[in-house]
């Protein structure tokens, strides 16, 4: 059943993200020749007015082809020749179709929340080391930690882990002011009952409107930055390709997540952990579609921007078709990246 469920995730996510682009492109009266979902052969397909609609048999992509969007073409509907405003909206709808699919899964999770763990300090354990006057108190809000907002409990804990020196700039919120703990040192150390951690206890506040929709935003927000997190682990070599998991890792993922709730709490608690599952993978493809890399929606604009900077120093444009060259070479080198993406979850799921 989770399998199922983790496919037609998959088919939602890709339908609202073209969806977007779709939406934007006929808003703004650019012609669309094909709306699909999915990629391969098709498996449904009607011809609308102008457009045909297409259900395609695999669920790993989809499009909203657009009319000269990597050709020359002299329909003055076309996309190429729009103006470039017109063209960073449409690109970038997809993205934010998908941003807000996040922050509605996780407003309707949240609704259901009894209260939120707030990082304002609710206690300290006997004899602890961090509390005092020119250090933290109770009641003391943690603002940031080395200039890394804090929204959640879980972010104090997450960034006082990635600075190996242990010494952090803390600022909190303290009777409605700033107060700055520079150079503060922290580390685990060991309690009562033999585990080590820092000794704080933190509040919790009621999940009344206000609050749910504050931390449902805090939530979406936070699954942006813990992508960009783990983009920039990829980068310096933190995690490399073995860590990345694509489709099929996806599908298990969510079967697993699902399978073992459902097990121990219930189908109704499986379906709402795969809802918050899903919110952060749609806004995963939200940042990662905007990613400045040919044949992405980020590396379209990336050449709408270069477009309009060389326009305005020699009143000329890259021709489409170049363009068109370089996103399709972009689109094999990431279908290569999927493959051995792919082959990576079938082995860990073999193994």
């Amino acid at each position: 059943m989770f399998i199922v469920i983790a496919i037609i995730a998959f088919g939602v996510l890709i339908g609202i993200h073209e969806f977007g682009h779709f939406i934007a492109a006929k808003s703004l009266g650019v012609k669309v020749n094909e709306f699909s979902i999915g990629m391969g052969p098709a498996i449904f397909k009607r011809q609308k007015g102008e457009t045909l609609y297409a259900l395609r048999i695999l669920p790993i992509g989809g499009y909203c082809a657009m009319e000269g969007e990597d050709e020359e073409t002299d329909d003055p509907r076309c996309f190429s020749r729009q103006r470039g405003w017109k063209k960073i909206i449409i690109l970038a709808a997809g993205s934010f179709m998908n941003f807000l699919l996040g922050l509605v899964l996780v407003l309707v999770i949240f609704s259901q929340a009894a209260g939120f763990n707030a990082p304002v300090i609710s206690g300290f354990t006997e004899n602890n080391p961090y509390e005092g006057e020119n250090a933290l108190q109770v009641g003391d809000e943690i603002y940031s930690v080395d200039g890394h907002r804090i929204y959640f409990t879980g972010n104090f804990s997450l960034y006082l882990s990635r600075n190996s020196s242990q010494v952090y700039d803390i600022v909190v919120i303290r009777d409605g002011e700033r107060v700055e703990l520079n150079d503060f040192a922290m580390k685990p150390y060991e309690q009562a009952d033999g585990s080590t951690a820092y000794g704080l206890s933190f509040s919790v506040v009621e999940a009344n409107l206000g609050n749910t929709l504050k931390y449902s935003w805090y939530t979406t927000i936070d699954f942006v930055r813990q992508v960009w997190l783990a983009l920039s682990d990829l980068v310096g070599g933190l995690v490399g390709l073995d860590d990345m998991a694509g489709v099929v890792g996806i599908v298990d993922m969510i079967n697993d997540v699902g399978s073992e709730t459902a097990q121990n709490e219930g189908v109704g608690i499986a379906l709402m952990d795969i809802g918050y599952l899903v919110a952060f993978i749609a806004v995963n493809l939200a940042v990662m579609n905007m990613l400045p890399i040919p044949a992405l929606d980020g590396g379209r604009v990336l050449f709408v921007l270069l477009n309009g900077l060389i326009h305005l120093i020699t009143r000329k444009r890259i021709p489409a078709r170049y363009e068109g060259y370089v996103h399709t070479a972009g689109f094999v080198l990431l279908l290569g990246l999927m493959v051995v993406v792919m082959y990576n979850d079938i082995s860990r799921i073999i193994s």
